[in-house]
């Protein structure tokens, strides 16, 4: 019996949601027991070999094939992007939470794109606010200003998104459903309303689930996060992750320098002419002291 290559869209109980790569079909597929056994399970993204007798609905993942890179919370294997969507109201963004989040991203070496969303909310008030972040973010990161309710740039994100694997993430309440209904209204996703107690969003999405569009391209809807830890991140290396450390690192009196607490350092250097910008450095101290601290737990 030949076997058949998919890609795992859902992951549910001992049974997994395949999409077949030749066909475009969705089928369900078990694991075999020797899976089980060794306790290895699919993920979302997984690419798989499946076998599938004709007189049987049900397929049999036979392989998970290696992974080029995974995402942690949610998981999410062989990915090209990851979308960081993120408002300035409704809720408000957490710049800390951001730059976790983009710390996850680069470690795996994913190209980066941060949707700004609900701009329609902004008032005259708001655009100090707005400015600070793309002044932050823009000149790191393609940063794509959007309104659901005035179908803003919708071309522009759907071209990005077009024939890519992309992780679809941020916090509860910032939008995502309702972005993935505007460049793509065939999906028809439920779509929550923020709390007005909490000005926070509600759960609209409980579990990650890679979606296939029209146009080309597959997103993992994922379920809204307020925080992220550091998975997997040694202290030494988290200074690799804010990219626009590297050209001064150069000018640190020390090779291992990790830009804290040495002297003659070129990127507290240029944090203090501007060069870096100071949140961005703030939130690498607290990312490194949180790393730092777990491992004296250990």
């Amino acid at each position: 019996m030949s076997w058949n290559k998919g890609i795992v869209t859902r992951f549910h109980s001992n049974m997994a949601t395949v999409n077949d790569l030749k066909t475009n079909t969705s089928l369900e597929c078990v694991l075999r027991g020797k899976f089980k056994v060794q306790k290895i399970r699919p993920i979302v993204g997984d690419y798989i070999e499946y076998s599938k007798d004709d007189n049987n609905p049900i397929g049999k993942i036979e392989n998970i094939l290696e992974r080029k890179n995974i995402l942690y919370r949610p998981s999410i294997a062989n990915l090209d992007q990851v979308i960081l969507v993120t408002t300035l109201k409704y809720p408000e963004v957490d710049f800390l939470i951001v730059d976790k989040f983009i710390v996850q991203a680069e470690k795996e070496d994913l190209d980066i794109i941060i949707v700004l969303n609900k701009i329609d909310l902004l008032t005259d008030e708001d655009q100090k606010l707005k400015e600070k972040f793309l002044n932050i973010y823009s000149n790191l990161y393609t940063v794509i200003e959007t309104s659901t309710k005035q179908n803003l740039n919708v071309e522009i994100i759907r071209e990005k998104m077009k024939n890519k694997v992309s992780t679809l993430a941020g916090m509860s309440g910032v939008g995502k459903s309702s972005i993935l209904n505007m460049i793509n209204p065939g999906l028809k996703l439920r779509i929550g309303n923020i709390s007005d107690k909490l000005k926070r969003g509600k759960h609209t999405t409980t579990h990650s689930e890679l979606l296939r569009f029209d146009f080309g391209g597959f997103v993992a809807d994922t379920p809204g996060f307020a925080n992220i830890e550091t998975y997997n991140i040694e202290k030494e290396n988290l200074k690799d992750y804010f990219y626009e450390f590297y050209q001064y690192s150069r000018y640190c009196q020390f090779v291992d320098c990790q830009h804290v607490n040495e002297p003659n350092c070129g990127v507290k250097a240029a944090v203090r002419q501007e060069e870096i910008s100071q949140s961005r450095y703030d939130n690498y101290l607290s990312i490194y002291s949180e790393i730092e601290k777990k491992v004296k737990k250990w």
